[in-house]
């Protein structure tokens, strides 16, 4: 009997796919699975391996760790990033290039700013704190730029 997670990863991949403007044939080939197994998955009947899922995600151009995500092998460890993810890939309004260019790019930021998928934001305004200045600037009467 099929999961919850199983039957989201299913209807996850089928949106991909048609967003993707892939056949379930041309799927299939790219990722290198054969084309009963993956309609098996994408009705919620089949629950595939990692190594599948890390496949499916490369034949999509979507992270593997979405893929993970979708079929509960991992948790989501920073949901203001995951959901953030999941909004652009759900926008129709964007190609599967934009969509990758645009979680790429927002990837890179988190790591700029020093962020992973373990620690959430800092509050919006807050740059260094005291312990962490720089030693640039510290006089409080200097100008602020």
């Amino acid at each position: 009997m099929a999961s919850l997670n199983v039957g989201n990863l299913g209807e996850f991949l089928r949106e991909q796919r048609r967003n993707a403007q892939l056949s379930l044939r041309q799927l299939a080939d790219a990722a290198g699975v054969s084309n009963p197994y993956l309609s098996q998955i994408e009705r919620g009947l089949r629950k595939p391996s990692a190594d599948i899922l890390q496949q499916l995600a490369k034949a999509l151009r979507i992270s593997a760790e979405t893929l993970y995500v979708q079929a509960g092998i991992l948790d989501e460890r920073a949901p203001e990033a995951a959901e953030t993810r999941s909004v652009i890939l759900a926008d129709p309004s964007l190609d599967e290039r934009q969509k990758q260019v645009l979680i790429q790019i927002y990837e890179s930021f988190r790591k700029e700013n020093g962020l992973d998928a373990d620690r959430p934001a800092p509050a919006p305004g807050r740059g260094k704190g005291k312990d962490e200045a720089d030693g640039v600037g510290d006089d409080p009467s200097a100008p602020q730029s």
